[in-house]
């Protein structure tokens, strides 16, 4: 039976692609869940490059089975070193389970993560588990706890537990205490929510090169005031409780620490926060020196001190002030540093967009310019690897196309730069130490993503996976693909955007247009990547023609582009999504009576201002989970582009949704869960009451638990984009 239902599929395939028809999806639910097809195969999961970068190992599940492999690019072979199958939680017959793995004690054992309890976006408790791969003993190292690492030298393991930093000694099997004056909202070596989501890092304390010592934060949040949440549950309703600093509320305080792990010691580093930031700290190649960045609290002032953590000396080599802000990592790349200090070399590298596009520079310890390694019309997005002996690193930049990232190397001093990838589209690449291989992930516009593995050179070694799935999707199935487009605005800039014309696109027929935007400062909506949103090809088959642009703001074009924005949020993206508007409605197949507008979070925002900045453009618009007001959004995220309260208080009030409430002209759907702990769901009940007092008609759906996604299982989000759809065709295809 199953046979014959395999061969009646392909069967069905062969005469839909024969006969040139295609299925559309039957129901929106069908759509949604067919955005995994479309992305194609998944390459290799949870990779951690081994040793010296000449091997790495993965996570694969083999029908429910978790396991772990370890493949050797020079001969491509692999080899299975962990099975979930055959292991039990210790004393227990419960089968063994992970989250998350490390390796420890040069590549001989790995520190399991299990059971984890989420705490905040990133972060969470967790159980850790040691296993040895020569003997195949599982054995417990703690429970509970915040985070945890093995020393380099594989003896030791600090973890984090209830505030404080505890160490267990891997040979005696001791625990011993390292902090102790841990409190509610006082933390050694672990932040709060604003730090964790504004500097991206979720374990506050690094190891030293020697394994001797562990450099920590310390944050104390007892000052900071605090937002309740609720989801109304029960009889008596549970109100969660979250310090949150808002614009001009006290930040968290922060101090460094450097414990000694043999003489249980802790030195306190001399760095006078000046009402700032302590966002990262380095360990460098010199013995006992750290490397601390302070930012004063507009963040526009960057400070780099190296530190002895002995003798408490500490010397400012690096200092820079901007008109606007200054990046210190990069959220929507997922890079999380743009400082890098080799542990071989007494220099480090920084991507700054000082000359007016993000590029590396070289330092050496005493703060003096070695010089500048890469320069050009282009960003340097990151350094992926460095290679000291060969004096070569290798970095991703939007050197084709602010629409690509494409890997590259270069020599230190500037000369023998080559590109890596060189298939057309956008690179997602993960290189491994000194850059002898690096996996790539990479799709364009018109073709699905696939996954390389490559040598140093950029040579093929094997392909990881393919998009065959997804190309066979789209052949069983109607697809609506991306059309890169760009225009000139009124005021002269040059924009580049996306459109998706509608399943059996009619140049006769007249469409309706949805934007459906993000645009907050250095994220990117447009690339030369592949279109595999199940909600999009929903959209497409139900008449809409989406579309997208690179708004102001947005990063990848430079300095200039994306810094414009600074201290008047929405004005510039606003701007450019009705230019966008405006020059799509010139389509014949357009109705430029018909334009939607639709984003979450920064995207809701962004929504908001067009629809109540241009009524006369925007007919609607879906808000979801947006900071209405940026007042009531964190100090650290919102000072950063709007400056200090005190200092911009009329770009605070022009960039307010409420401010413009009264300007609602057009039909408004307002979406936010209550137990929202980023954009806290006070920014969209005061925006109801500014509507509410100017008399304007709008729909609100509330979602009571949920988080900052709204949904929180699959019927919720089901429900969700199916009152999404019924929105915009009641009033954008009001004919259907």
């Amino acid at each position: 039976m199953r046979k014959y239902t395999v061969i009646m599929g392909l069967l069905t395939l062969f005469v839909c692609s024969v006969a040139g028809q295609k299925k559309p999806y039957d129901s929106l639910e069908e759509a949604l869940f067919a955005t995994t097809r479309l992305r194609g195969e998944a390459g290799p999961s949870g990779v951690n490059w081994i040793g010296d970068g000449n091997r790495y190992s993965y996570s694969k599940s083999d029908r429910g089975d978790q396991q772990i492999w370890i493949f050797n690019p020079s001969d491509q072979t692999g080899e299975l070193v962990f099975s979930e199958s055959g292991h039990t939680f210790p004393g227990s017959e419960i089968p063994f389970s992970y989250t998350d793995y490390q390796w420890a004690n040069n590549d001989a054992c790995l520190l399991f993560q299990t059971n984890f309890q989420p705490i905040w976006r990133y972060s969470g408790n967790a159980d850790y588990y040691y296993y040895s791969l020569e003997d195949t003993t599982m054995k417990p190292m703690v429970e509970g706890a915040f985070t945890a690492e093995v020393s380099p030298d594989g003896k030791k393991l600090v973890y984090g537990k209830q505030g404080d930093l505890f160490l267990f000694d891997l040979a005696a099997g001791t625990h011993s205490r390292l902090t102790h004056d841990a409190e509610e909202h006082f933390y050694n070596g672990r932040f709060g929510w604003a730090y964790e989501e504004e500097f991206g890092l979720v374990q506050a304390w690094e190891w030293s090169p020697d394994s001797r010592y562990i450099a920590f934060w310390q944050s104390d949040e007892r000052k900071v005031p605090r937002y309740r949440l609720t989801d109304f549950a029960g009889q008596h309703p549970e109100y969660f409780e979250i310090p949150y600093p808002k614009v001009g509320d006290p930040p968290p305080l922060v101090r460094i620490g450097v414990i000694d792990t043999e003489t249980r010691s802790t030195r306190w580093l001399d760095i006078d926060l000046e009402g700032g930031y302590i966002p990262r700290i380095y360990w460098t190649s010199e013995p006992q020196t750290l490397a601390v960045v302070w930012m004063n609290r507009s963040q526009d002032h960057m400070k780099l001190f190296l530190c002895h953590t002995q003798t408490g000396e500490k010397a400012l080599v690096l200092e820079e002030k901007s008109d606007t802000w200054i990046d210190i990592f990069d959220f929507f790349a997922g890079e999380l540093h743009l400082l890098y200090f080799p542990e071989e070399m007494n220099s480090f590298f920084w991507i700054s967009d000082r000359d007016g596009f993000s590029h590396i520079y070289r330092y050496d310890y005493e703060g003096r310019l070695i010089g500048q390694v890469t320069a050009g019309n282009y960003d340097v997005v990151a350094i992926r690897a460095i290679d000291p002996r060969e004096k070569r690193l290798y970095y991703l930049s939007t050197e084709v196309s602010p629409l690509e990232r494409n890997l590259y190397s270069v020599k230190f001093n500037g000369r023998g730069k080559k590109r890596l990838t060189e298939a057309p589209g956008n690179h997602r690449v993960d290189v491994g130490p000194a850059g002898r291989y690096f996996i790539d992930g990479y799709s364009d516009v018109h073709t699905p993503p696939r996954t390389d593995l490559r040598d140093g050179n950029g040579s093929l070694v094997s392909m990881l996976a393919g998009h065959e799935n997804a190309l066979a999707h789209m052949e069983a199935y109607t697809y609506a693909g991306r059309e890169l487009f760009n225009f000139t605005t009124e005021d002269g800039q040059q924009i580049d955007g996306y459109l998706i014309r509608p399943v059996d696109f009619d140049p006769q027929r007249s469409y309706p247009l949805l934007l459906s935007v993000y645009g907050g400062p250095g994220s990117q909506g447009v690339y030369n990547s592949f279109e595999s949103n199940g909600w999009n090809q929903y959209l497409a088959q139900r008449g809409f023609v989406i579309a997208n642009i690179n708004n102001r703001g947005n990063g990848g074009y430079g300095r200039d582009f994306e810094k414009i924005v600074h201290r008047q949020l929405g004005r510039w993206e606003t701007y450019d999504f009705a230019q966008a508007a405006k020059y799509l409605s010139e389509m014949e197949w357009i109705d430029g009576e018909r334009i939607g507008i639709m984003g979450h979070s920064y995207g809701g925002f962004s929504a908001g201002a067009a629809l109540l900045t241009y009524p006369e453009i925007f007919k609607a618009g879906i808000l979801t989970a947006p900071p209405a007001d940026h007042l009531n959004y964190d100090c650290i995220y919102t000072e950063r582009y709007m400056d200090l309260l005190e200092d911009n208080p009329d770009g605070y009030r022009q960039s307010s949704l409420i401010t413009h409430a009264g300007n609602l002209e057009g039909h408004l759907m307002l979406v936010h869960s209550l137990m929202d702990d980023n954009v806290h769901p006070q920014h969209t009940f005061q925006l109801v009451r500014a509507l509410i007092d100017r008399g304007k008609r709008f729909d609100l759906k509330i979602y009571p638990p949920g988080s900052h996604g709204v949904a929180y299982d699959r019927n919720s989000r089901l429900l969700l984009y199916t009152e999404y759809l019924d929105f915009l065709e009641e009033h954008l295809q009001p004919d259907q």
